[in-house]
């Protein structure tokens, strides 16, 4: 698909929009099915397949383009700090995490991605951030502690394959899945940044490159005595569908639609990774939704509303 710009400004926006809510439901859904595949494969070799199979998908997106400017080193810093927080530890987190806890847990905590975009744009891009974004944020760490609270969390469910390796911890589970909300926010902002230099196709190519470094030494070592022959076909097809969406397609749409979206006004699009991610949980993967969940999701929406819905007093900005 050819990176032309859609010129009309706002059918370019409304482009943009669309590329943003994809990614992030797409987000959703492959955090909730890793859960299947960290039951079958160790996460740091899950981690490394995953950046090894779209490397291979993407060998065509390294290719600099001539209009590209030569690499600052800024610019080669913000790459590797994107993959290492949101490839690397995006993935080591909510692998881990996910393997400890529910996929309609890590959807509710997830649900705290907006303000926390929001937090990071006012350190990070200085952009003013108002008293609805701290109430947002407290908001989101109220449904973390009724989830966590939560007699349903704290149930043991007996588990088999690699993931049997993992306690059954919601308290840490949660937590990892929270490191991994603050480097999704991070990568969304790192991401604003890079797509003034560089082309999304290339920023994905890239990005993935660098966690494939990063993770090789760990994923070749549970390689070494892993036994392959024992993976079913279906979650091999699970694999690809899961590394092209994580590393090639959730990236490009992303970065595309970064474009003409304010970082802050992007983080709104990730409320579609939450909602993806406890749908698919409930839907595909039969989780029960228990009340306390509700009323934590509840909180986590109620800090999304916060954090970004447009303020009366000032007009929408571009």
């Amino acid at each position: 698909m050819p990176e032309h710009h859609i010129h009309h400004p706002i059918a370019s926006r409304w482009f943009s929009y669309f590329c943003l809510a994809s990614s992030m439901s797409l987000v959703g859904a492959y955090v909730a099915l890793s859960k299947p595949l960290v039951a079958t494969l160790p996460v740091f070799l899950l981690a490394w397949l995953r950046f090894g199979i779209a490397a291979i998908a993407m060998l065509p997106w390294l290719r600099k383009p001539a209009n590209e400017p030569v690499l600052t080193p800024s610019t080669r810093k913000l790459l590797f700090l994107e993959s290492f927080l949101g490839n690397f530890l995006f993935s080591i987190c909510m692998l881990f995490g996910v393997s400890m806890t529910s996929a309609v847990s890590a959807g509710v905590i997830m649900a705290s991605i907006p303000a926390m975009v929001a937090l990071l744009s006012w350190v990070f891009l200085k952009e003013r951030v108002g008293l609805r974004v701290w109430l947002a944020a407290a908001f989101g760490a109220l449904g973390m502690a009724l989830l966590s609270l939560s007699k349903n969390e704290l149930k043991i469910e007996p588990v088999s394959g690699p993931e049997a390796n993992y306690p059954h911890n919601p308290w840490l589970g949660n937590l990892l899945v929270f490191a991994a909300v603050v480097c999704e926010a991070a990568y969304a902002v790192i991401g604003k940044k890079l797509t003034g230099a560089l082309s999304p196709k290339r920023i994905s190519a890239l990005i993935n490159l660098w966690g494939l470094v990063l993770v090789t030494p760990l994923g070749a070592y549970v390689a070494w005595s892993f036994n392959f022959a024992a993976v079913p076909v279906s979650s091999w097809v699970l694999l690809v569908f899961y590394a092209l969406a994580a590393s090639m397609w959730t990236v490009w749409l992303w970065m595309t639609g970064l474009r003409h979206v304010p970082a802050a006004q992007a983080g709104v699009f990730t409320v579609m990774l939450p909602i993806a991610t406890a749908l698919v949980g409930v839907a595909v993967l039969g989780e029960p939704l228990h009340a306390a969940e509700i009323w934590a999701f509840a909180c986590a929406m109620v800090g999304v509303l916060l954090a970004t819905l447009p303020s009366r007093q000032s007009p929408t900005k571009a």
